[in-house]
């Protein structure tokens, strides 16, 4: 954990401006009771599951543990707005998440997290760098803090980001004790109230590449570290009364560190990326070699594990290493990787029958798709490729395309479509939504097809890697590769 770097995030336009009067106004609660609209929560949850389908080819999420406390869910912070919003959809109860002031005060975004019931955070570089003064900081991170601290002790969760910032590093930044502190005071609250404990949730979020469209993506949860409440006199009272307390330093920083713990376990944990795709491109290499290809995300994920682990425990692991970063190297540089490979060798052929299937669906599909969701499409990507928020937001647009458009986009757009059936009525309530249907089966079959297109474009990379040079080198690598793996 000291061995983690600690850096601070670079503030983007919309972190260096500080809303006042809004922020004030955000709904926030001390009773216990979630500030956001229950309702509401089910239309998110509904508009999430959606985006993700959109956004996410191959999509797997372990089940959560039972336990009746509420939990601080956590995991590494790769990925912009999409990692809470993936988290949130993993959960099987309600859940409350805080973030950047920013994003509870800006149009629409903030419109609909104060509905969500999200409270927001002035961050360190926004108190030194002069953005907000370190009373109207305080107030507000207070507030914060024991409105997550009191929800979280009635049995709700909370969705954290404990590194306070996305990042591009395939292992942890240092943590932030945010997290640990109202877990403690939570547990505090919920004894004082003779509620259950509540629990810190490490999470494992992996994505095969987090910036790309249509990429897969796996959710694990281990054990839930349980939360005990610091042996302080009078400390429930206090909070309950509305007064905010520290925890004891010691058993924040305790706590944190068990978190670091079980979170990198379920991270990338590499020290690059280079290393993180040589585990996995080993892992292929190695249930090829035992005739289990891999088949799903998932198991990729749990098979580079192993080979990470094995290999921390070699003073030779170089000897393996060495050629699976460079073969793997040449792999991604093709935007390829460890799929690629059958047995030691590049598989052959393209996947003729899956370009003419797919473009044949995209074709039916595309005028519905394109008149409901083509410029939000059209516009994720531009404003993607241009944010000043990094590349870890690249699909944050995205995901922010996909959930907005039902409810956006499409009524009007069906709305006009029905005027070609008949005039506007009240008739015509059902009409409108039937278009709305139309639209996201449309949407679906079309991104179907685009895989199906995508996998041939994936094979005849793969066909042209193995007939140059770099596929040369690539195919003595792999034998290498095969002749080390006794390492493991």
């Amino acid at each position: 954990m000291q061995n983690a770097p600690d850096v601070d995030p670079i503030l983007s336009t919309g972190a260096q401006n500080l809303r006042r009067k809004k922020l004030v106004k955000v709904p926030w609660n001390h009773s216990g009771k979630h500030p956001g609209n229950a309702l509401f929560w089910r239309i998110i949850l509904l508009l999430l599951g959606i985006a993700i389908r959109y956004i996410f080819r191959n999509r797997q999420f372990d089940k959560t543990p039972k336990f009746d406390g509420g939990r601080v869910i956590s995991a590494i912070h790769l990925n912009g707005l999409v990692d809470p919003l993936i988290m949130i959809s993993s959960q099987d109860r309600r859940v409350i998440t805080m973030g950047r002031h920013d994003l509870m005060t800006m149009p629409l975004i903030g419109w609909f997290s104060r509905r969500m019931g999200s409270q927001p955070v002035i961050r360190r570089p926004e108190i030194s760098s002069g953005i907000s003064d370190y009373e109207f900081a305080k107030k507000i991170n207070d507030r914060t803090l024991l409105t997550m601290t009191n929800c979280i002790s009635s049995g709700h969760n909370a969705v954290v980001m404990p590194e306070g910032k996305s990042h591009q590093d395939p292992h942890l930044h240092r943590l932030k004790t945010g997290p640990m502190r109202f877990a403690l005071n939570a547990a505090a609250i919920a004894e004082h109230r003779g509620k259950p404990l509540p629990a810190l949730q490490p999470l494992g979020l992996h994505y095969r590449c987090h910036y790309w469209f249509r990429t897969d993506v796996f959710v694990e949860f281990p054990e839930p570290i349980s939360v005990l409440a610091p042996d302080v006199t009078g400390l429930g009272g206090k909070l309950t009364s509305g007064v905010w307390e520290e925890p004891p330093s010691d058993l924040v920083n305790s706590l944190r560190d068990d978190l670091f713990k079980s979170l990198t376990e379920v991270s990338p944990a590499a020290p690059d990326w280079e290393t993180h795709r040589a585990w996995h491109l080993i892992g292929h290499i190695r249930a090829n070699e035992r005739g289990t290809a891999l088949r799903t995300f998932r198991e990729e994920v749990l098979a580079a594990r192993e080979v990470r682990k094995a290999l921390s425990e070699k003073e030779n692991a170089g000897e393996l290493l060495g050629p699976s970063i460079e073969a793997s190297n040449i792999l991604h540089s093709n935007n390829l990787d460890g799929r690629a490979i059958s047995g030691t060798e590049l598989k052959s052929g393209r996947a003729w029958g899956k370009a003419t299937i797919g473009t044949i669906l995209m074709t039916i599909m595309s005028p519905l798709s394109i008149v409901s969701t083509g410029p939000q499409a059209f516009a994720a990507w531009y404003f993607g490729d241009r944010t000043d928020e990094g590349i870890d937001a690249r699909t944050t647009y995205h995901m922010l395309a996909a959930f907005f458009s039902p409810i956006l986009f499409w009524p009007p757009v069906a709305f006009g479509l029905s005027l070609l059936i008949q005039q506007p009525s009240l008739s015509s309530i059902p009409i409108v939504f039937a278009i709305m249907a139309a639209f996201h089966l449309s949407n679906t079959v079309f991104l179907f097809g685009y895989d199906l297109l995508t996998d041939f474009i994936y094979s005849s990379r793969t066909v042209k890697l193995a007939d140059s040079e770099e596929g040369n080198r690539l195919k003595i690598l792999l034998s290498d590769i095969r002749s080390n793996l006794n390492l493991l």
